[in-house]
This record gives C-alpha cells, sequence and structure tokens, in this order.
C-alpha cells in the first residue's frame, strides 16, 4: 500500500473543552510547531478557554456533543452536526479522545471523507470499571452499546493510541479491535518543567487528593480512611481538590461537605492550577477502582511526592512498591489507612520516596517524549522545538494556598 499522504492539519475533538489546553495543550504546541494547523472542537468552549487554544496555535471550534450518557436520538443529531463542521474544515485528520469523541468523532469524520482517523482511549470510564454489588441491566446495557459503537469507530481508524495495557487488553480481548492497529503511551504526560520537585516542609503530615467528586475516584475511601487515622492522629490533614461532575457516578457536594463538618477532609473545590496545593501537601493519594493513567498522578511525581493508589488498572503503573509509594486494595479503606499510617510511623519516607517518584517522572512521563511518539505515529515530522524542552524546574513559591507541611 502507499503511503498515507502527510498531515497539514488536523482536528483534536473533545467532549470536554478545557481539557483541550490543560491536558492537549503540548501536543497542540507540537503539532503547530511542527507547521500542522490545529482546529480544536469542544462542545463546551468558554472564552478563557478560546484564548488559552488560540494562545498555543490552535482554532477553537464550537460543536454540539452531549458529554454524559447515550441519547440516541441526540447523538445521532450532533453526529450529523459534526459531519458538517468537518466537511466544511475540511481536515487531513482527525484525532478524537473521550468516550464520544472516539465514536461519534470518527465516524462523522468517515462520513465526512476525512482520510486519516485517529483515536485514544486515555480510560475505559465508568461504563467499563466495576462497581460494588450486583451490576444493573441498565449498566450492562450501556457497556454492551457502547463496545458495539467502539467496534464501528476503531474499524473506521488508522491507529488507536491507549494509555495502560488493562484497557488495551480488555478491548482486544473482547474483539474490538486487532492489536494491530493499538499504540501503547505511558499516558498523558507532564511538562516537567512547570512542577517544583522541592522536598516537603516540616510540620503536620498533610495527605491530598485531586479528582472529580466521584466514587470511582475513591473519595469515599479516602474519607474513611482520613476517619481510621485522624481518630489517633487528630493533626493529620486531609486535603481535597476537586469538583462536581455530571457522570452517573458523581458524589453529591452535600455529602463532600458533610465529611468537612465532621472535620475528616479540607475541600477546596476545583481549581485551575494544583501546583500550590501539591506542592503543600506531603504525600498524595488516588484511591480509584480505575484509570487510563491518572494525570494527577504523575503531576504528583513530577513535583517529587510520596503516593498511595490502587492496584487497579491504570493506577498500578505510578507506583513502584515500597520505592515511591504504596498499592493498596481497591474499595478497601482501611488498606489505604494503614499505607497512610506508614508514613506517619515512617515520616523519612516521605522525602525519600518523593525523590524516587520525581526520578520514575522524568523517565516515564516526560510529555516531550510522549508527544514525540504521537507525533511519530501521526507521520508528522516533530521540528527541533517539538522534540525538546526546558526541563529546568520553576523555583519554589514564596507563597502558599496551606500551612507548610
Amino acid at each position: 500500500m502507499p503511503d498515507p499522504e502527510p498531515i497539514a492539519s488536523i482536528a483534536l475533538i473533545s467532549s470536554n473543552g478545557p481539557s483541550l489546553a490543560n491536558f492537549r495543550g503540548p501536543l497542540i504546541e507540537a503539532l503547530v510547531s511542527s507547521g500542522v494547523r490545529v482546529w480544536a472542537l469542544a462542545p463546551d468552549l468558554d472564552d478563557r478557554t478560546r484564548r488559552a487554544l488560540r494562545e498555543i496555535g490552535a482554532e477553537p471550534v464550537d460543536i454540539s456533543l452531549d458529554r454524559a450518557g447515550l441519547r440516541p436520538v441526540r447523538d445521532a443529531l450532533d453526529l450529523i452536526r459534526l459531519r458538517k463542521v468537518l466537511r466544511r474544515l475540511r481536515p487531513d485528520a482527525v484525532f478524537g479522545y473521550f468516550i464520544k469523541p472516539v465514536i461519534y468523532g470518527t465516524l462523522a469524520a468517515r462520513l465526512a471523507g476525512v482520510p486519516r482517523r485517529f483515536a485514544l482511549v486515555p480510560g475505559l470510564g465508568y461504563v467499563f470499571t466495576p462497581q460494588a454489588g450486583r451490576e444493573s441491566f441498565r449498566r450492562r446495557a450501556l457497556r454492551i452499546a457502547v463496545s458495539r459503537l467502539y467496534a464501528l469507530a476503531f474499524a473506521s481508524s488508522e491507529r488507536i493510541f491507549f494509555h495502560n495495557e488493562d484497557d488495551r487488553d480488555q478491548l482486544v480481548g473482547a474483539g474490538l479491535l486487532p492489536r494491530a492497529k493499538t499504540l501503547l503511551l505511558a499516558g498523558t504526560g507532564v511538562d516537567l518543567s512547570r512542577f517544583d520537585p522541592g522536598p516537603p516542609a516540616a510540620g503536620p503530615l498533610r495527605f491530598l487528593l485531586i479528582a472529580r467528586l466521584l466514587r470511582e475516584k475513591g473519595v469515599a475511601e479516602y474519607a474513611e480512611a482520613a476517619r481510621l487515622v485522624r481518630a489517633a492522629n487528630p493533626r493529620i490533614e486531609f486535603h481535597l481538590v476537586g469538583g462536581a461532575d455530571p457522570n452517573p457516578g458523581a458524589i453529591p457536594p452535600a455529602q463532600i461537605e458533610q465529611w468537612v463538618a465532621a472535620g475528616l477532609l479540607v475541600w477546596h473545590g476545583h481549581v485551575d492550577d494544583v501546583r500550590p496545593f501539591l506542592r503543600d501537601c506531603c504525600v498524595y493519594v488516588l484511591p480509584s477502582w480505575r484509570e487510563g493513567k491518572p494525570r494527577s498522578t504523575q503531576e504528583a511525581m513530577a513535583s517529587a511526592r510520596a503516593v498511595i493508589t490502587t492496584d487497579a488498572p491504570g493506577c498500578r503503573e505510578t507506583v513502584i512498591e515500597g520505592v515511591n509509594g504504596f498499592k493498596v486494595p481497591v474499595r478497601d479503606a482501611p488498606a489505604l489507612a494503614a499505607a497512610m499510617l506508614r508514613f506517619v510511623d515512617e515520616p523519612h519516607l516521605v522525602a525519600r520516596m518523593g525523590a524516587e517518584s520525581r526520578r520514575l517522572a522524568e523517565e516515564r512521563f516526560d510529555v516531550v517524549e510522549i508527544n514525540r511518539r504521537i507525533l511519530s505515529a501521526l507521520g508528522v515530522r516533530a521540528s527541533p522545538a517539538a522534540t525538546s524542552a526546558d526541563t529546568t524546574p520553576q523555583p519554589r513559591s514564596r507563597t502558599s494556598l496551606a500551612a507548610p507541611c
């Protein structure tokens, strides 16, 4: 077969506008610096996101795309509208990530005659995450429907990127796509130069979880572990950063407020910049039930923070047991509390494991190297600017949003 035509323009499609700049910003910059015209398509672009995208060289484009749930009529109309947008833009390629952009973005691109189509599955999400208790008929039916739609989209894709082997193996094993079409990435990656790897200051031990308020993120287990630890060590602090989410697995903010009122958590809500909180924590905790490859943990590692996470897909790859942190079983608050108490009883582990986290972040999660692999798979010849970065960390801030650790 002849080599595919080189990509001079590409449409990145997301169901979450802010993620285009926050999560794909370095990829967009790498594409633009390599001479590729980039359109950034999402349904919820606000003025701030549009400005951020234009600053890194992308052209924001509003689309209609429902983020959560399957609504056949609405989804079909969105697919038709997206096909119309892509026919107008006429990109050489599309690159969709998250479930609906992968499915409807890829199918719309095929119908619009876009010659090259790529998909990224950063995680399998709510539909494929095992739940506690018996699975409902609705959830099982939803997973079957999503699987069939995924198969259609993957059949129309040139390459499908994954963030962990478990997700890839599950979909390949289900017969939804051939392994030869897949490419495994280390995750979204982190701009190492943006995160300060300085050691935590002395003081009360402070744990931190950054997550959307979802059951699947292990927020309830985090609160229960906080209760267990604080019963004997009331000076230990447990901070939570994250906002509400429309996902079916969402935890009501009222529940978070109850934990706050009980003195278990300090809740900061959604923040635009997590770096001050990472600087001010001692140990990062992510008790998630399943992830693609958690960006928050990668950022914590880049900040030289020890990590406690679960032995679950996506999470387990971020921790070497006993080296940069500890892994605990999923949905096991007592085991989570026991891992936290290791740092209480052996405080020297905080700095030692934090230093190992930074080393592993440099080895595994450098966004420059990850984007180089993506550009290579797209057939884009990266410019020198797209494959280099200043990895000198920013100086440690003199101001802090919380008391020192």
